[in-house]
Parts: C-alpha cells; structure tokens; sequence
C-alpha cells in the first residue's frame, strides 16, 4: 500500500513536472500553457494512484486490471488534445499539434510519477522540454537558411 507521504510526494513531483512543459508552453502563449499542463499531470498521476489503490483493495476479491484506469487517460486525452487542433479557415495550415502532442506527454508523465516510475518521468521531462524549447530555435534557423536559399535564386 502506498503511504499518505509517497503520495503527496507523487502528485508534488507530478505538478513540478507538468509545471515544467507547462511553463514553456505559457512563455510562447499556447493555448494549453502553465495551469492546463499541470492540471493534466496531476489528473494522470491521481488516477495512476487510484489504479494501484483499487488493485490493493480489491486483488482478493475480484480480478482488478490496474492498466485499464490508465488506458482510459489516454483515450480521454486524445480528445482533450483534439479540442486544441484548430484548422485556419483562410490557410490550409493546422494549429495546435504540438500543443496536443504536450498534453498527451504530460498525461503519461503524469502517470508515470503516480506509479512511481520518477527516472522514466524525470527524464522524459527533460527531453519533451528539450523537443519545444531548442527545436523551437532550430526549426526557425533551418526554415530561414532554406527560405533564403529559395528566394535568392533557388529552384
């Protein structure tokens, strides 16, 4: 059984983390910014922790499948992410992929730190936090070289 003190230190570390992505996706004033990762993380850290309860509780009497909470936050975030994707109307441009695609990264650390799984969400912070920030810059330097190239004289 979890202690009341591993599960505060879990939903603690759940919003550090969302908080993390969270804070740079509100630096770039995206849709989904510091509040919505952190509340998904937290989400998805309880509803791990409720997993793991409800398998404790009820391992003897019935059999209890801990992973089916957790397949119902993935399928609960893809429509969360889906209400973040807006097509605009005068362009045939997408938006809000990459803010959908966070949401979803921040529900699995979220249930990551609920099982208790810190190295694997700890360093998937790391690298999502990687992914948005410095490819962020390097997209725009690549997309700048190759615009340049194409407006003077390129094919």
């Amino acid at each position: 059984m979890i202690t009341e003190n591993l599960m505060i230190v879990r939903l603690a570390l759940s919003v550090v983390l969302g908080g993390l992505i969270g804070f740079e996706r509100q630096m770039h004033r995206r849709t989904a910014g510091l509040r919505t990762n952190i509340l998904v993380c937290l989400g998805s850290c309880l509803i791990m922790l409720l997993s793991q309860y409800v398998f404790e509780v009820f391992r003897h009497d019935v059999m209890v499948d801990p992973s089916r909470i957790a397949s119902s936050i993935i399928t609960g975030i893809g429509f969360l992410g889906a209400g973040a994707i807006l097509r605009e109307r005068d362009k045939e441009a997408v938006r809000g992929l990459t803010t959908a695609a966070c949401l979803w990264v921040v529900a699995a650390i979220g249930m990551a730190v609920g099982c208790g799984f810190y190295s694997a969400a700890l360093v998937t912070t790391v690298f999502t936090l990687i992914v948005l920030f410095f490819l962020r810059h390097a997209e725009t330097w690549m997309f700048t070289v190759q615009k340049k190239g194409e407006t003077e004289g390129g094919d």
